[in-house]
This record gives structure tokens, sequence and C-alpha cells, in this order.
């Protein structure tokens, strides 16, 4: 047998340990960019926690909403002055919903949800998403935890 010759056996050499920890470091930011903490604005200069959402109606466009994902809520004016909000949580697999344009859209797999109730507009999504109370006062709206 030639001497630089080795068996088949388990070697754990720097460069084998680097390479899995480099592979492993880029599945972790793959599963991260999975996660969803988008809104339809761009920014959250309102705010959205478990204890709920307080944002300016300003925030909110007309025919259209805004995703305050620490909150898990969707905060949409579907006409002038009307506020409604509901779990930005997808009926489908629980994914968050992405983005509000003229719908709640769902990326993970295409559900599209009505602006004014909910209602689902485009499936895989057979339920509509969950309703929450946003009451307005002066030019705050606020939707409770």
């Amino acid at each position: 047998m030639n001497s630089y010759l080795r068996p088949a056996t388990s070697v754990l050499s720097r460069r084998n340990v680097l390479a899995r920890a480099g592979l492993a470091a880029a599945a972790l930011g793959t599963l991260a960019a999975c996660g969803g903490n988008s809104s339809s604005s761009g920014g959250s200069s309102g705010s959205g926690s478990a204890a709920g959402v307080s944002a300016a109606t300003s925030e909110i466009p007309v025919g259209g909403g805004k995703i305050f994902a620490d909150a898990k809520t969707v905060v949409t004016q579907p006409t002038a002055g009307q506020y409604k909000a509901f779990s930005s949580i997808c009926t489908h697999a629980g994914c968050p919903v992405a983005e509000v344009t003229t719908t709640i859209n769902c990326n993970c797999h295409g559900s599209k949800f009505a602006l004014a109730d909910g209602a689902v507009v485009d499936g895989p999504a057979s339920k509509p998403l969950e309703a929450k109370t946003a009451t307005v006062s002066g030019s705050t709206v606020t939707v409770p935890a």
C-alpha cells in the first residue's frame, strides 16, 4: 500500500470543518429569509407588538394597508375613513402575509384576501383572515392584542 493513500475513514480536517460550518450558516440564512417581517409601507413608525397596534391613520393608505408583523396584524383602509384589522397569519398554512396591494397577499402559496372583510379572493386558502377590532380616535388607529 502506498504511503500517500489513506483508508476511507472519517477525517475531520480543518478544511472539512470550515466547509461544513459554511454550509450550515448558509442553510440558516435561507431559513431566516423565509420568515416574514415586512410591511407594505417599507417602514414601521407606528407600533406593532404583542400589546397590539397603534399607528397614525396616515400610515394606512386608502385602498391598501399595512402589516404589523410583531403584532401579527394587518390594518387596511378599503375606502377613505374605513379601517379594518385582521390577523396577518394566512389561514392556509400559517405563513405570515407578506404584502398589501389591492388585496392582502400571502407569498407562501399565493393566497389573497379582501381588504374589506378578509375574505378569500384567491386560494388555496379556504377560510378568511381572522377579524380584529380597529378603533380610530382622532388621527390614530388602534388594534388591541
